[in-house]
């Protein structure tokens, strides 16, 4: 009933030099946010060749190495019943570099309930994926079990089986699926058919399970030529893997302000959806990508322990290694004409709907607890425990909730895959540098044109960038003999102005024609 209406989404991905930042819009509000240093190696996906530093009998589980800060963290049940038969495989390409094996050994299965020391060893070389990144003290969990994930299909080598995903209802398109599947599988692997495979045909499915077996033999290629700890094969770049998981049809755009991202993400959406590949397209505008879609806003307005959500009422979140409290407060909010009853539910209801979107926003995993306003009917409480669970019904982490308890308490738990989202909302000062003493700010704009004159006269920079507040920026550039008009004229410059709403009040950026920022320490001694 709550999936009737069409949401338009969006999908804005800004490239930073050292960071990729991807949005998701729907109906213009911002509901997922990753934020991805491109420096980072290590994410869900990536195949290891590692090695086992320690095997723990009392856990059963052992610690692996695979170049990790931290070491990975394998428990005996994530080895996977093949774990014998790929186990003895990956022996085999270690051993011998130059040929691969003609066949696969098959091997008896792991028993359900044995012993880590039985089957691992200290200095054994293993083949691992990762499920878990490093969270807080914690090391990636790894597994055993392998598979290359596509948009239709997920590959499973050394599995014979078809599954079918029970989300497909019909039962005709299952027993479709699984033939098609069947006869069109690699020998030696297993196939898992994704929600999103219905209705397609078997030259699609085709190619796509092609494509993901290349990257498997590849994956054999490079165990063979691995020497010691290898990453073996590495999960497409961040912004692919979020379309191949969340694109659906009602998606209408996709900006993105990279032009190599945006080739990469372009081929993608061609390839899976070719009748829709324009709706990605390139942001070239000067203005920051987040600022123009009004991404900047809602991020300083959505972060932080406390969050404003409707006429006053407000969430506390506090977070910590184990679990997640959100604490509800109707804070000024009231309405003379209801009881406190029908206020407590009212509050409650849009406080849910806040709550969905700030556990898919800040992506909070694990134990979550809310502390929704006392209500004492427990008709009411039971209309609150139903919203909640359509609010989340667009999460893709799989997530339980439990009805609220008499104490108006609610549980639930969600997959936590990566550490939660954290954006610090509070600014450090740019004036003062948090000494709490700054100059008169009546007198900002003089100390921009100090250095303008600097940059003009002694650098001999006449075509630039002044990156500003929106509110410096309307001020500067106000009227026709504005002050930028004048600094044009006195200066000889080409100068354009950016307003910036994640910048302080007082702080500014000169970019030279390249986009580079100019350092502007060069200018101290005219300033003093």
């Amino acid at each position: 009933m709550f999936n009737e209406k069409q949401v338009s989404k969006d999908l804005i991905i800004k490239v930073d030099k050292e960071q990729i930042s991807i949005a998701l819009l729907e109906d213009k509000v911002l509901v997922e946010l990753h934020n991805d240093n491109l420096t980072h190696t290590f994410s869900v996906g990536n195949l290891y060749v590692g090695k086992i530093k320690r095997v723990m009998q009392g856990l059963n589980a052992a610690f692996v190495d695979i170049g990790c800060d931290k070491e990975g963290f394998i428990h005996y049940h994530d080895l996977g019943e093949q774990f014998n038969t790929y186990n003895t495989y990956v022996q085999q390409l270690l051993n011998d570099r130059k040929k691969l094996p003609k066949k696969i050994k098959q091997c008896p299965n792991l028993e359900k309930d044995g012993n880590i020391s039985n089957v691992l060893t200290t200095g054994q070389y293993i083949l691992v994926q990762i499920i878990k990144e490093p969270i807080s003290t914690k090391g990636p969990r790894l597994t055993g079990e392998i598979s290359f994930a596509g948009r239709n299909i997920v590959l499973l080598p050394f599995v014979e089986n078809v599954f079918v995903s029970q989300k497909i209802k019909l039962k005709e398109e299952r027993i479709r699926l699984r033939r098609l599947t069947q006869s069109i599988k690699p020998q030696n692997c297993g196939v898992i058919v994704r929600t999103v495979a219905e209705g397609k045909k078997g030259a699609e499915l085709d190619n796509e399970l092609k494509l993901l077996y290349k990257r498997w033999e590849n994956s054999i290629a490079q165990i063979q030529k691995s020497k010691d700890i290898t990453l073996v094969s590495e999960e497409m770049s961040r912004a692919v893997s979020i379309v191949r998981d969340i694109y659906s049809e009602d998606f209408e755009n996709i900006y993105i302000n990279d032009r190599s991202v945006f080739e990469e993400v372009s081929s993608y959406v061609k390839m899976i959806d070719p009748e829709r590949g324009d709706i990605v397209k390139f942001y070239s505008d000067s203005l920051p990508i987040f600022d123009h879609f009004a991404i900047t806003k809602q991020i300083k307005s959505s972060f932080g322990r406390v969050v404003s959500f409707k006429r006053g009422a407000y969430l506390i979140l506090e977070q910590t290694e184990a679990m997640c409290v959100i604490d509800v407060n109707s804070g000024t909010r009231t309405r003379a004409a209801q009881t406190q009853e029908e206020n407590a539910l009212e509050v409650n209801m849009a406080a849910a709907t806040e709550i969905a979107r700030q556990v898919r926003l800040r992506d909070i995993g694990g134990l979550v607890v809310v502390d929704f306003i006392d209500m004492n009917e427990a008709a009411n409480r039971q209309k609150l425990f139903e919203h909640m669970t359509a609010q989340m019904s667009n999460d893709r982490a799989r997530h339980n909730i439990l009805p609220l308890s008499k104490f108006c308490l609610m549980e639930m738990t969600r997959q936590r895959v990566r550490p939660a989202m954290s954006v610090d909302v509070l600014e450090t000062c740019p004036t003062c540098f948090g000494t709490g003493k700054a100059r008169p700010s009546i007198l900002f704009t003089d100390q921009l044109e100090d250095k303008l004159d600097y940059l003009a006269n002694e650098l001999g920079m006449h075509r630039m960038t002044l990156r500003v507040h929106p509110y410096i920026a309307a001020y500067i550039t106000k009227g026709f003999w504005s002050i930028i008009w004048q600094w044009r004229w006195k200066y000889k410059l080409v100068i354009k102005v950016v307003p910036m709403q994640e910048f302080g009040f007082l702080q500014f950026q000169f970019m030279n024609r390249h986009g580079e920022e100019v350092n502007i320490d060069q200018c101290t001694a005219v300033l003093e």
